[in-house]
């Protein structure tokens, strides 16, 4: 088998292994476009604002009425959602907020800077000092004039920005098809989750609940093939050459080391796909193995321990998910955060070390007896990674499930 590159951390793994994965090309309008990535640019259909409006509830006058102490009639309304009054000579309109400017409106004085009598406004001092021409108007086209890009092809769909689609009548987006993935579990000891009574010898398959709960929270991927493989050559060939062909991602848990029974990487070279790494110097999960076939579609190989499975599919998968879906700032931007306590022991490897957040906002060291603590995993809050020899309590880069 032929080596592959040595990197020395896993940020520069990702990144080499990114950079020979193809985004999905398809395209599709979507109606719950919420996690997905918009494929086209969307345009305003119209000015925003679509007219002058006011940015507050007062008045609408003239420059030249506003004087002290002059008593100023009121002739009409402007509320958001009707046509505005014509707007009189010598007269002051009440406006709300959002409402378009009467024509004649040269600014707009707050309502708390008038006395408000029974059919006319007296302007208080601070409207004299404050007010200049246009002051609380918010011009036609400001935020974005019709024809002009609001949202750019990349845009992964939050709910803010499900408020802009609609604002622009995009309520049906173009956005990339969903990413399609296969997850292969391998072990002969490891049974469904659901046994109810199992031998000494046997595994829950916690691996495949793990990879299948974090693709449920990423809508641009969608599970298309979900399999348990016997530790058999022919069978694991046969099932990836089948998932490699029906999906843009394949997702092995379980045979990358180098046991008896560890047929993944051979198995990978023998279809063709080029692996990027095989091992890097990463606690846990050091076994780790990225490829890519020749079309760019990424084979992940996970370690088949079931803390170290959870952590490096959220390290690994998760970022190159978002850029075969057609997000383009689609690395990791965690958080920092500083250990209640630091590590306990300096390693020369990149660390992953499960953590709980206290209510102080530190992170503290969830313990853990090794990479089959599921008990831990499922205390922690996320993970921090830690770089080679660090033994201090940080900063360091938080990842939370």
């Amino acid at each position: 088998m032929k080596q592959p590159f040595q990197y020395s951390d896993p940020d520069a793994a990702i990144a080499a292994l990114a950079e020979r994965l193809s985004v999905v090309g398809e395209t599709e309008p979507v109606n719950e476009p919420v996690g997905r990535i918009i494929a086209e640019p969307i345009v305003a259909d119209r000015d925003s604002p679509a007219a002058d409006v006011s940015a507050m509830d007062g008045y609408a006058v003239r420059m030249s009425d506003l004087q002290s102490d002059s008593v100023v009639p009121v002739s009409g309304i402007s509320q958001a959602g009707a046509a505005p009054p014509a707007m009189e000579a010598g007269h002051v309109v009440r406006i709300f907020t959002g409402a378009i400017i009467p024509d004649g409106c040269q600014a707009v004085v707050k309502r708390e800077d008038t006395e408000e009598l029974e059919a006319s406004i007296r302007f208080l001092p601070a409207a004299i000092e404050s007010t200049v021409p246009g002051s609380h108007i918010r011009r036609r086209g400001e935020n974005a004039p019709v024809g002009s890009n609001v949202l750019d092809i990349g845009t992964e769909v939050t709910p803010a920005v499900v408020a802009a689609l609609a604002n622009f009548g995009r309520t049906t987006p173009v956005c990339y098809r969903r990413v399609k993935v296969a997850v292969l579990t391998t072990g002969d000891e490891v049974v469904d989750p659901a046994t109810p009574a199992l031998e000494p010898w046997q595994l829950r398959n916690s691996n495949r609940s793990a990879v299948q709960a974090m693709l449920c929270q990423y809508p641009s991927a969608i599970l298309e093939i979900v399999e348990h493989v016997k530790d058999d050559r022919d069978s694991l060939q046969q099932s990836l050459d089948a998932a490699i062909a029906a999906c843009d991602v394949v997702v092995l848990t379980g045979g990358v080391s180098m046991g008896d029974y560890d047929y993944v990487p051979d198995t990978i070279e023998h279809l063709g796909a080029e692996i990027v790494f095989h091992g890097l110097p990463i606690r846990p999960g050091k076994p780790i193995l990225g490829a890519a076939t020749k079309d760019g579609k990424l084979v992940l190989g996970l370690p088949g321990n079931p803390v170290s499975a959870t952590i490096n599919c959220h390290r690994f998968l998760m970022p190159l998910l978002r850029r075969i879906a057609g997000k383009p700032s689609w690395p990791d931007k965690p958080s920092m955060v500083t250990l209640s306590d630091p590590p306990q022991k300096a390693i020369p490897l990149h660390t992953m070390l499960l953590v709980r957040m206290t209510d102080t906002g530190a992170a503290e060291l969830v313990p853990a007896k090794g990479s089959g603590d599921l008990v831990a995993l499922g205390r922690s809050d996320g993970y921090v990674a830690v770089p080679p020899m660090a033994t201090t309590t940080g900063p360091w880069p938080l990842f939370r499930w």
